[in-house]
């Protein structure tokens, strides 16, 4: 081996190294920090909810009123059982204003962790995640919820009468409106993990048929109820959202 070749020094890495080596108690105060300022803004969403509160309360109650057979009303037995109700409606109507701001503390979060060129994703993941939220939330609220309050309420004979608490229904539409919430955020993952060459939209649609048994699965876990025809309510998005996965895993795919 020649003198040149023993100095030669080995070729820059095209790919930068992660940044941003933090210990265990730097992680800490990072993510306190992310933390307090997205409390904050959840707080100071609240509060601008607060100023609309009883127009929310009567638009989150309007499909559950829709859904409820003739005659049928909601009741609340417990002294604090509205008041309970507008304030979750609040922190549901903060959540939503806040989701941006959230995200975006969640990706400064995540950022150190990340190569230098995957950091400039930051618009598209708030983008994508504010919009999935959003979208899981129009669809609960607007078609999932209301078919599932008004299958229970196909129940109500002369020998039952179907009187739902407030408290009860209000807890269903907030275990639904947030499972959707979640769900979709199926395809923003699937945009971020495409991006960063861990998934193809070759390998998504090979395990098509094994993504529709985890999402039966997934369905019977996070549905309100057990019963097999809100459950496959429940699954029929989540296959949809997959499906549109693959064409983004498709569109968002390294050129290089």
């Amino acid at each position: 081996m020649s003198a040149a070749n023993a100095l030669k020094l080995p070729p820059a890495d095209p790919e930068p190294s992660r940044l941003g080596q933090m210990s265990f108690l730097e992680h800490l105060e990072e993510f306190r920090k992310r933390l307090i300022r997205s409390v904050w803004a959840l707080a100071i969403g609240m509060a601008a909810t607060f100023a609309f509160i009883f127009p929310l309360g009567a638009f989150v109650l309007a499909p559950a009123r829709r859904a409820l057979p003739p005659g049928v009303t909601l009741i609340y037995t417990q002294p604090t059982e509205a008041f309970g109700f507008y304030m979750q409606v609040a922190l549901i109507g903060g959540g939503l204003l806040a989701s941006p701001f959230m995200l975006y503390q969640f990706w400064r979060f995540i950022a150190p962790a990340l190569y230098a060129n995957e950091k400039r994703f930051a618009i598209p993941f708030v983008g994508l995640g504010t919009a999935g939220v959003a979208g899981g939330f129009a669809f609960g609220h607007y078609i999932m919820f209301p078919y599932m309050l008004a299958f229970f309420g196909t129940f109500n004979n002369a020998g039952l009468t179907f009187m739902p608490t407030l408290g009860s229904v209000f807890g269903m539409y907030e275990k639904t409106v947030l499972a959707m919430a979640i769900t979709f955020q199926i395809p923003t993952v699937a945009f971020f993990l495409a991006r960063m060459r861990l998934v193809t939209a070759r390998f998504l649609w090979r395990h098509f048929k094994y993504a529709i048994l985890l999402t039966f699965i997934a369905s019977a876990i996070l549905t309100p109820s057990a019963d097999p025809y809100n459950q496959t309510l429940f699954a029929l998005p989540m296959i949809g959202l997959y499906l549109l996965s693959i064409g983004i895993a498709w569109v968002a795919r390294p050129r290089a």
